[in-house]
């Protein structure tokens, strides 16, 4: 049977107690403090970067459904730099907001390239670029920004699903320039809808496989992530079924590894449940379901409000709340904006009812 012992009192030595009063100090000011917010704020996604004027320089069909722009500055100069990841805020003419990944050349100062895929049911955006852009047209856009940042790893694993090649791509080629080790899986419905398959097959430094739907069937992403080194960085951009499944699957089959992931879709709504917004300015009400977004319900109202990532990053969507209490899930604002404003494109009402400035 075990005895019960008291150990001797401990006296730290002089250097411990000063640096245990700093830290005190430290915790009152910057933690617990009434100036904690302004002194120690939260380093959420910040809607920065230029606001350039370009001009389109060139329009080229790229594969079935997909065009590359490639953009100049309207004055001719350098262009700032950015890093692969990296996407631009692109204003339309028609005053709509779409952000693109650059998908061209860091090392070019003076060109920016982007891809887009016509999505003949989405809001417009895509079809627009298609249908309205030629060279020679103006185009502002802010950017560059980052928020699919390629870090420094041993090795790398790539998977890109459909148009998702555009953020990777340059990741790619940043990696096999390097000398680096990667492997990539490109994924695809046939190889007449997948870009840049011949920019692809001309690296020579790492392992490449092709696999479209129409030759290999229907891909599992979770065996797909098998392939990887130990310890590597995995990059998978694609529709939301390949990410969820990488999300499941990654720390199962490649523990030491990290995952890193991009979408180009809203984010499915989770614990969501039913409310009313009203538009103070229309007077209308619209019912939010539990399950859609209130930006969603909003366009049902008002189809020309204004959005672009519908992941809560951006921005662009923000709105000043007049009633009601904000379920706040974006990244974005800052404590003092979520006072009174909200992103309709993730967040929600805390209760059953909000009060909208549209």
């Amino acid at each position: 049977m075990g005895t019960d012992t008291v150990a001797p009192e401990f006296t730290p030595p002089a250097t411990l107690r000063v640096l245990g009063a700093v830290m005190d100090a430290y915790l009152r000011v910057f933690v617990a403090g009434s100036t904690a917010s302004l002194l120690s704020r939260s380093n959420p996604v910040r809607r920065t970067g230029f606001e350039l004027d370009l001009v389109v320089e060139d329009v080229r069909i790229e594969a079935e459904d997909v065009v590359s722009l490639t953009f100049t500055a309207s004055n001719g100069g350098p262009l700032p730099a950015w890093k692969p990841g990296s996407h631009l805020d692109v204003f339309l003419p028609s005053g709509r907001q779409r952000q693109y990944s650059l998908c061209g050349n860091p090392s070019d100062r003076f060109r920016y390239r982007i891809a887009v895929r016509r999505i003949a049911d989405g809001g417009g955006g895509s079809r627009e670029v298609h249908d309205a852009l030629c060279p020679g047209d103006a185009v502002r856009v802010r950017g560059p920004r980052n928020a699919f940042t390629f870090i420094d790893a041993p090795s790398y694993f790539f998977v890109a699903g459909g148009i998702g090649i555009t953020p990777i791509l340059p990741m790619v080629k940043a990696a096999d320039a390097a000398g680096a080790r990667w492997k990539m899986v490109y994924l695809g419905r046939s190889r007449e809808t997948m870009p840049f398959l011949g920019e692809l097959e001309r690296l020579r430094g790492g392992e490449l496989d092709i696999r479209p739907d129409s030759e290999f069937g229907i891909p599992d992403a979770a065996e797909l992530l098998t392939r990887a080194e130990a310890g590597a960085a995995v990059y998978v951009c694609g529709p939301p079924p390949v990410l969820a499944a990488a999300q499941q699957a990654m720390f199962t089959v490649n523990p030491t590894g990290s995952l890193h992931t991009e979408r180009f879709s809203a984010l499915p709504v989770v614990d969501g449940k039913e409310f009313d917004v009203e538009l103070a300015r229309t007077g209308a009400t619209v019912h939010v379901g539990a399950e859609e977004t209130a930006l969603a319900a909003i366009r049902r109202e008002l189809p020309g409000v204004v959005y672009s990532c519908q992941q809560g990053f951006c921005g662009t969507c923000k709105v000043t709340v007049l009633a009601g209490d904000v379920d706040h899930r974006d990244r974005t604002l800052t404590d003092g904006q979520r006072d009174t404003h909200m992103l309709s494109c993730v967040s929600r009402a805390a209760d059953d009812r909000l009060v909208l400035d549209l």
